[in-house]
């Protein structure tokens, strides 16, 4: 048998040779490091027999399909450990996720925290008993059979749900067995530093109509340095959770009454209009128009743009004069309709219509989160018609756009190519056009990405922007869309220099996203500490006693002139009582104002993070804080 390697050498084996065995042949290291294996496209058990030819990649924790076949594992002998100490469980699924793994159980018992811990002892053994994973490729019948056994009825419809001629697999590791397509390690043993590290409700198959089963989530990691940084980026995370920092700042709020629906706070409306006030200003600068369209649209309006049949469960519905209208989910339809409202000449294009468009989305209950997933929130969308000579350029603009934005907030972020998904609209001419094009942008500026395969959007391709907060954590906010398909559908047109009507190619573009959802990842990214120009308040002056109110509040009233938010604590608390608040409000700047300030017309600074910084005349202050709210540092 014939195998290919990356470097594109071909080596020889005999037939039945394993992964594994090809890596031992290439390097005792190699060999250590490696969970899985990419056999032509498809990951792979590093000790399943490698076809007669084939390429081949041997993945370690490094790749993702290392990673993931490293946790998948894990979930299996966590699986294995709950059936042990709680007999008569039932299995539901047990995934690899980013970061680590879960398993859902069906069980009488109500798993604790302090189960974790026996749990997690159950695992070690296993994993020290260095159990082989056996995979097996069986019928449906015979499947059927097993679990019925087993008395896996979670199992049983999954097995059920499979579509006819797709292999159904098992993996056997000691005393249990688990209906899996893999990839998995070849043994317990390969697994070093787990983690249990919480509990949750699921519904079964995501739907409230099922029965709620108990998740139990971990992590694990080759090495326990790797999971002890994982575990302080978790308690990190966990002080800058979004929605207690929110409340905790008074930024918003999330009421019973609205669920999926937050109410801003006048400090979080703040830092609304400050992004805000930012996007409008980038946005003139690149040549955009800004339109507002309604949030009420009639239902033929959204059967002709395809939402009605692609994307009718996510939407909210109305009757109005016995006619049936739709609460947009979506801007592209009116920006389309503002289009039609005028003749377009090929001299008018491209055309960039921008939008701060308030949408609704139907999301289940059980998936709300604070400002990160919710049933109404803000995009900051445009519509860019143009010429097709224009797309690579356009495309490149939006690109240059997006890093202009993500620069500021100190993000780094990296780029997906989504391709056609199952439900597109158009033919397959159109879509590796508008792929292509997509693709040539990309390869214009020089910039790497990562193909998504299958994840665009109904009506075609898309590049996604995926930013690193400050914990390492990515999240997906910015998109530009190449759409072919809704200049067909809505019959729009130019006139070209021949003078003939011709079909405009449309962008769809994101760069917060949605304002929530990024004001949501600023918190956490921030930990609530705010840059000047974004904090609610950016100065609190702090009288000593109540003899020097009076010149607190003269020094607000000119901080407040040169256009400071600033505000005067005038309890009658002790300066460290004062300092200390404040800090835990996260206010950038302090001063704190006695006799000598009041004499001198000055104050002494405190800032946030570097502490006391001495007495400067409060014009030299004011000059030095409007310098960095306008240069937005």
């Amino acid at each position: 048998m014939q195998v290919t390697l990356p470097d594109g050498s071909v080596r020889e084996y005999a037939a039945g040779t394993t992964a594994l065995e090809v890596a031992r042949d290439i390097s005792p290291k190699l060999a250590r490091e490696a969970l899985a294996a990419r056999v032509n496209g498809e990951v792979w058990d590093l000790n399943r027999p490698l076809p007669e030819q084939c390429r081949l990649e041997l993945l370690t924790f490094a790749d993702e399909g290392g990673r993931l076949a490293y946790r998948h594992t894990a979930a299996h002998v966590l699986a294995q450990a709950v059936k042990h100490l709680f007999p008569g469980t039932r299995l539901g699924i047990g995934p690899a996720i980013t970061g680590g793994f879960y398993y859902d159980f069906d069980s009488e018992h109500k798993f604790t925290p302090e189960d974790l811990n026996a749990i997690e002892a159950e695992m070690q053994r296993i994993i020290k008993a260095d159990l082989p994973l056996e995979r097996q490729e069986i019928s449906r019948d015979e499947a059927l059979e097993i679990f019925r056994q087993l008395n896996e009825p979670y199992k049983i419809e999954l097995i059920n749900d499979l579509p006819e001629g797709v292999p159904i697999s098992t993996y056997r590791q000691g005393d249990f067995l688990d209906l899996c397509a893999g990839p998995h390690l070849p043994s317990t043993g390969y697994l070093k530093a787990i983690k249990l590290t919480s509990l949750a409700g699921a519904y079964w198959r995501g739907s409230e109509a099922n029965p709620m089963l108990q998740r139990i989530y971990g992590t694990a990691f080759p090495k326990a340095k790797d999971l002890e940084d994982y575990l302080h980026r978790l308690e990190e995370a966990k002080k800058r959770d979004h929605r207690r920092l929110g409340a905790q700042l008074g930024l918003f709020s999330l009421q019973e009454e609205g669920p999926g629906f937050p109410f801003f706070h006048p400090k979080g409306m703040i830092i609304r209009n400050e992004l805000e006030q930012f996007w409008r200003e980038e946005h003139r600068k690149a040549g955009y128009l800004e339109i507002r369209t309604p949030v009420i649209l009639s239902r033929s309006l959204w059967e002709q743009s395809g939402h009605w049949d692609h994307y009718r469960e996510n939407m909210y519905f109305t009757r109005i004069d016995e006619a049936d209208y739709a609460i947009k989910p979506m801007n592209c339809p009116g920006a389309i309709l503002v289009y039609k409202t005028e003749q377009h000449s090929y001299r008018d294009l491209p055309l960039r219509l921008a939008e701060l468009g308030l949408v609704h989305r139907h999301e289940k209950s059980g998936v709300l989160h604070g400002l990160m997933r919710v049933r109404a929130f803000t995009q900051d969308d445009a519509h860019i018609f143009m010429l097709p000579s224009q797309i690579t350029a356009e495309i490149q603009g939006v690109i240059d756009l997006v890093d202009r934005f993500y620069s500021l907030f100190g993000f780094k972020y990296h780029v997906e190519l989504s391709t056609r998904p199952d439900n597109a609209m158009g033919s397959d001419e159109i879509w590796e056009t508008a792929t292509g094009a997509l693709r040539q942008a990309l390869e214009a500026k020089g910039m790497p990405y990562v193909v998504n395969e299958g994840d665009g959007a109904f009506y075609g391709p898309k590049i996604d922007f995926h930013l690193e907060d400050s914990l390492g954590r990515t999240w997906q906010c910015g998109t530009i869309q190449l759409d072919f398909l809704m200049p067909e559908k809505f019959d729009l047109h130019y006139i070209g220099e021949d003078g003939q009507r011709h079909r405009p190619v449309m962008i769809h573009r994101v760069v917060f996203g949605s304002i929530e959802r990024f004001i949501g990842i600023l918190i956490e990214h921030y930990g609530g500490a705010f840059p000047v120009w974004l904090a609610p308040v950016q100065v609190r002056v702090l009288p000593i006693t109540d003899r020097h109110n009076e010149y607190a509040f003269k020094v607000k009233e000119e901080l407040v002139r040169a256009g400071i938010r600033a505000e005067v604590n005038d309890r009658n608390d002790k300066i460290g009582y004062k300092i200390r608040a404040a800090q835990l409000e996260q206010i950038p700047y302090m001063l704190v104002v006695g006799d000598k300030e009041a004499a001198e017309g000055t104050v002494a600074v405190r800032e946030r993070r570097a502490g006391d910084t001495g007495s400067v005349p409060l014009q030299a202050f004011i000059d030095k804080v409007t310098g960095e709210i306008r240069r937005r540092e």
